[in-house]
Parts: C-alpha cells; structure tokens; sequence
C-alpha cells in the first residue's frame, strides 16, 4: 500500500491521541514552538486567558537586552506575526478592546526590537505593518473614548522613531470619529506652535552648533505635527488643509502631485487639479525625463477625463504609450477610437514597437500585450540588438514563443548562450547549457534559419570559440 501523504485530512485521521504524541514530540526541546501551543491552547479556555500569555510573551520580549541576529531575528518576526494572527482571530472576535490592547502594545515593541537587531531587510517593520493592518480591521469594533484615544494616538507619533504608528490615523478613523479627530488636530496645532521643550532638543544633544541643534529639533517636531493634521485633513475631506502642507514648489513633485490632483478631483475641483498635474509635467520634462513617472500620467488621464477634454486625453495617452510603451495607456486609448480608427491606431502601434530601443522594452510590451506574432517580427529583425544579459525579459520571452515561433524563441536563447559565454560568467553555465538545449529541441520545428546558422553549425561555431570553456561543455554532455 502506497504511504499516505503528509496533509491535514490524513492526519485527521490519526486521531487526537496519536496527533497529541506527535506534536509533543514535535516541540520538546523548541521554545518557540511550545509557545506556540500553550498560546492556543489558553486561547480555547478564554480571550482573557489568551491575553494573559500574550502579555507575558511582550514583558519577556520587553526586558531582553541581547542583540538579535539575522537568524534569530526570523524567529522573532515570525512569534510576533503569530501572536498577530492568535489576537485578530481568536481574542478579537469576543473581546475587541482587549485585542486592540494588545496589537498597541506589540507595536510599542518596535523600539526595543529595532535596537537590538538590523532591519535593513524589513522583516521587523512588515510584522508592526501586518499589526497596523489588523488594528485598521479591528477599528470599527473598538469602543473607546474618542478623546483619550486622539491622546493615546498623538503620543504615540510624538515617539515615532521607527515608523510603526505611521498609519495609525486613518487607521483608527471610525473610533476616532469627528470629536477625536478635532482633538488631534488640536493637539498637533498645539503642538507646532509650542516652544521647544528639553525632551525635544535632548534627541539633538550631539549637535554643537545651539542654532543648528534648535532647528534640527524644530523640524522633526513640526514634521510629526503636519504629518498628523494632513491624516486629519485626508479623513475631514478637507482638500485646502491638506495642500497648505506643500509649499508651490513641493506640489510639482511627482511624488506629491497625483496625491493632490486625486484629492482635488474627489473634491469635485478637476481645474485646479490639472493645473498642478501640468505643472509637475512641465517639471518632470525639464529636470528628470529620463525617468518614469506612471501615477503622473495617470493623474493627468483623470484631470482630462474628468474635464471631458477628449481629444486632450487620446494626445495624452498615446504620449505616453510612444514614450514608454505602456500597454494601459495603449489599451486607454484603443477604447476611447471608434470602429475602424482603433485597427488603424493599434498597426501604427506596432510600427512603434517594431522601431523601440532598447528592443528588450518591445519584447517586454508584447509580453504583457499579449502579441506573440510581433515580439517574432521584432526578434527576427533585430537579433543582432539583443542583450543576453536581459535573462528576466528574455526567458519568459521565449518560453511564450517557443511552441509557434521556434526561430525567434531559438535566436533569444542563443543571444543569452552567447553572453554567458563571451563574458565567461560561470554561475550562468547552467542556464546556458538548458538553453542550448532547447534550441537542440526546437531545430526540428525550424525548416528555414532564415539568414542564421542552423543547430549545428551553431554549436560548431561556440566549439570553436568556447571549446575550453570545459565547465559550460560539461553541463551540456557534449564533453
């Protein structure tokens, strides 16, 4: 009899004596892992029970001093996410505030945490997110008063060094509710016109210069206060207050402008709108054309729709389908043609791709177009443009040709051969003898190589340039 395989209906069936063995087995002499089963096991008896273990969990985490490793810092990301998911889903559903308690306190981890290990993969920041998430999904269940909430979220942003309570805001939006979100924007207003305090320079206390050490201290703690009156702006509907952040300057940033055109637009304001979205294209033409800037565009599209400016749009949308080849815009475009005119737009189209540099970008827009046929045309034409090093547009390339256009599929994996080879990069040798191999399956498929060499003559011409490359001829079998 076949063994059964490892799954959760199997091991049903072992019943819960034998599962009980197991799991003990499992976790003797792992911590973590009977943490990890006490947890649920006091989440069955009550919420409150579950809450006790889920704070002592915290004030052991709390009192740690010892540096956190890459190793150990996996470990640690994956108990605190856990403990997310036990609060949301097995405390939350009966006792809200107490699970709204404890996800607060996970996030007041983040400091302790974020000194004692490097987080520079993000680990530690997308397990306070993944807590901020859950909060944002729990905030309608919250009962608390608005006021003392609007304090307790203010301090929180007062101390915000690592970016957990970044979302806090719109995140508690619904407890909130008008009084507390009034109260917050006091609070913040308060706040910015203040005079510094020593808690606010003492952050700043290893700067010499006294003149510098105010400034320093003065911006950080205006920057936490316009950060918490524009979340306040954004959930009061109240575009002005949201724009007064930015100075004329800062709202032609691509950055910022499509933020603001989308407020603006909401607000039923689509003139003022596109004024600022043309200002910031005007920008992004003189200072950093070289660089995309998709939501601008799109934030331009909807001023224009919006305005009902037609011919403006389709100007607009080709633009920007000529200088980056987006297929959205295309797409956009093709829509807005009537009968007849969109077949005439979409073969200029082609045209464009079959002309683009660099070529890889052409292959890429035929991908996600999808038109197979034209990324052969564009293959069969320029070959000899292809970047084998392009291995993450190439690939897919040819795996989506290979089956009704095997030459092009084959000229793509010879460009990648060829590149592993000419710049003898070994860690490819692999990838290039798969390839070969392809290109040995597809010959059959290819009746005319066209201006190329055929299968064989190809290898015969890589034996004779690369024939000490002993490493690449070994994976090929062709010792």
């Amino acid at each position: 009899m076949a063994r059964k395989s490892l799954n959760k209906k199997n091991l049903v069936e072992l019943g819960p004596d034998v599962l009980a063995d197991l799991l003990l087995e499992a976790v003797k002499g792992d911590a973590a892992r009977q943490r990890r089963v006490r947890m649920a096991l006091s989440a069955e008896q009550s919420p409150q029970d579950a809450a006790a273990d889920v704070r002592k969990r915290f004030a052991s985490i709390r009192r740690s001093r010892s540096y956190i490793s890459r190793k150990t810092q996996k470990k640690v990301a994956t108990e605190l996410s856990d403990l997310t998911g036990l609060i949301e889903t097995r405390i939350a559903p009966d006792s809200p505030d107490i699970a709204f308690d404890l996800l607060w306190d996970l996030l007041g981890l983040a400091p302790g945490i974020h000194e004692r290990t490097d987080d520079s993969n993000g680990l530690i920041g997308d397990v306070m997110d993944e807590a901020m998430s859950a909060i944002a999904r729990l905030s309608s269940k919250i009962d608390k008063d608005p006021v003392h909430l609007a304090e307790l979220i203010f301090d929180a942003l007062r101390d915000n060094g690592y970016g957990e309570f970044d979302q806090v805001v719109p995140a508690l939006a619904d407890p909130l509710g008008q009084t507390g979100l009034k109260r917050l924007k006091d609070l913040a207003e308060e706040m910015r016109a203040a005079p510094l305090t020593d808690a606010d320079l003492a952050i700043y206390d290893f700067v010499g210069d006294p003149d510098r050490q105010q400034a320093l201290a003065r911006d950080r703690r205006n920057l936490t206060a316009e950060m918490i009156l524009q979340d306040v702006a954004d959930l009061q509907g109240d575009v002005d207050a949201w724009l007064e952040r930015y100075s004329a300057e800062q709202l032609t940033y691509h950055t910022i402008a499509p933020d603001a055109a989308a407020r603006l637009l909401n607000a039923g304001r689509a003139e003022e709108a596109l004024r600022i979205v043309s200002q910031a294209l005007s920008r992004d033409a003189r200072d950093s054309s070289w660089f995309d800037t998709p939501d601008l565009d799109e934030a331009h599209f909807a001023c224009l729709e919006a305005l009902g400016r037609e011919e403006e749009l389709r100007h607009a949308l080709w633009a920007r389908f000529e200088r980056r080849l987006c297929p959205h815009a295309l797409g956009g475009l093709l829509k807005r043609l009537p009968d007849f005119d969109d077949i005439e737009a979409e073969d200029r189209a082609r045209e464009v791709v079959l002309a683009y540099t660099p070529v890889e970008a052409g292959l890429a827009f035929c991908l996600s177009w999808p038109d197979t046929a034209l990324a052969a045309r564009l293959v069969h034409n320029r070959s000899d443009e292809l970047d084998g090093n392009a291995y993450e547009i190439l690939t897919p390339a040819a795996e989506a040709l290979c089956s009704e256009h095997p030459l092009a599929a084959v000229l793509i994996w010879r460009a990648m051969i060829t590149f592993a080879l000419e710049r003898g990069r070994s860690s490819r040798y692999g990838h290039a003898a798969r390839h070969l191999a392809s290109c040995a399956a597809a010959d059959a498929s290819i009746a005319d190589y066209q201006r190329h060499p055929g299968h064989d003559a190809f290898v015969e011409h890589l034996r004779a340039v690369h024939g000490r490359k002993s490493a690449f001829w070994e994976r090929t079998g062709r010792v």
